[in-house]
């Protein structure tokens, strides 16, 4: 009897570890996703594949992605990602509905619009699926995928975790670093920061 309740607690822990999706480590193929973009495109990893790749979890009611998008900061980095280094910028939204940050795809665009945004992309992620499979922990959370879809980057966008927007300055821009590491051939001098801001709404 102890013999098959030894069995049964062996395969119990064996399934339970099978059910947890491991995080996604530096160096390693960043999770594979299929999400649908604010204008019912579906998209995967591998859709980009040649192509770097920056994913940005947000919640827009979340103080610390306002920081970012009401002094520019955001936007200055999309745009900078996108025009200099030919950058493919996914913007993701895990929020569930009826949580913080969950919007519908037309109030994305609104967003993205008044707010002079440069995603390639939103994506909704409502199931938070896409979520889960990268650990995204809170918003902003930040990624970087190289052109072989090997994650290079995991961590937050700088390196001051305060709410106020005056604090940009002095902050370390790690996206924005290792961007400018990655275009010059060189090692990313920081792979792998603390990521601030507010819990991912799942």
């Amino acid at each position: 009897m102890n013999r098959m309740i030894q069995l049964f607690s062996a395969a119990l822990m064996l399934g339970l570890a099978a059910s947890v999706t491991a995080a996604p480590q530096i160096g390693q193929p960043a999770p594979d996703f299929s999400v649908v973009d604010t204008q019912g495109q579906s998209h995967s990893l591998a859709d980009f594949a040649g192509q770097k790749v920056v994913l940005e979890w947000t919640n827009h009611d979340c103080p610390f992605v306002v920081k970012h998008y009401s002094s520019g900061n955001m936007q200055d980095q999309q745009r900078l990602a996108r025009n200099d280094h030919d950058v493919t910028w996914l913007t993701v939204i895990s929020s569930k509905p009826g949580s913080q940050g969950h919007v519908s795809p037309e109030q994305s665009d609104e967003l993205t619009s008044t707010r002079d945004a440069f995603p390639t992309a939103v994506l909704l992620d409502e199931s938070g699926d896409m979520g889960r499979a990268y650990d995204a922990r809170v918003t902003p959370h930040m990624y970087i995928i190289d052109e072989d879809g090997v994650l290079q980057y995991m961590g937050g966008i700088d390196s001051n975790p305060s709410r106020d927007p005056a604090d940009i300055p002095d902050a370390k821009q790690y996206v924005v670093a290792a961007l400018t590491e990655m275009a010059a051939g060189v090692d990313i001098s920081d792979t792998v920061t603390r990521p601030y801001g507010c819990t991912v709404k799942y």
